[in-house]
C-alpha cells in the first residue's frame, strides 16, 4: 500500500510530507499565504500524473529497445467550480528516432500508468 505523511505546525502554510524514506515541502504561493517553499498540492497532484506517464513510457520503451531518448510530460489542472468538474490536460513530447507507430503506441500506453488509472476511475476518500 502507498502511503504518505503530512506534518505542518503553525507555518503558513509549508507542510513536510514523507513516505518513511524521503522528505518533500508542499506549500501555498505567497499571494495565497504561503512561504512557496514547495509545490502547491494541486501542483503535486499534476507532478504525480507527470512523472508516473513519463516512468511509464520510459519502462515501455526500455521493454521493447525503442530509442526513446527523452519524454516530456506537461500536465494542467483546471477546477469549475460551477460544474464540479475538474479537467486535467496532459501533453506528453516524445524525443528520439521513434517511427509513428510507436509513438502512437506509447501515447496508448501513457493511459495506462497508475496514477492515470487511479484519476479516471471512482475514487473514495475515506477520513477517520
Amino acid at each position: 500500500m502507498d502511503h504518505a505523511r503530512a506534518f505542518l505546525d503553525q507555518s503558513h502554510y509549508a507542510t513536510k510530507l514523507s513516505n518513511q524514506r524521503q522528505e518533500i515541502i508542499a506549500d501555498e504561493p505567497a499571494e495565497l499565504g504561503g512561504t512557496d517553499l514547495g509545490f502547491a498540492p494541486n501542483e503535486l497532484l499534476c507532478s504525480a500524473l507527470a512523472a508516473c506517464t513519463s516512468i511509464t513510457l520510459r519502462m515501455y520503451a526500455d521493454r521493447k529497445n525503442w530509442p526513446l531518448e527523452s519524454v516530456q510530460v506537461e500536465v494542467e489542472l483546471e477546477r469549475d467550480a460551477q460544474q464540479n468538474k475538474t479537467f486535467i490536460k496532459r501533453a506528453v513530447h516524445l524525443n528520439g528516432p521513434l517511427d509513428e507507430e510507436q509513438k502512437a503506441r506509447l501515447l496508448t500506453i501513457a493511459n495506462q500508468c497508475p496514477v492515470h488509472k487511479i484519476l479516471t476511475n471512482p475514487i473514495e476518500v475515506m477520513t477517520k
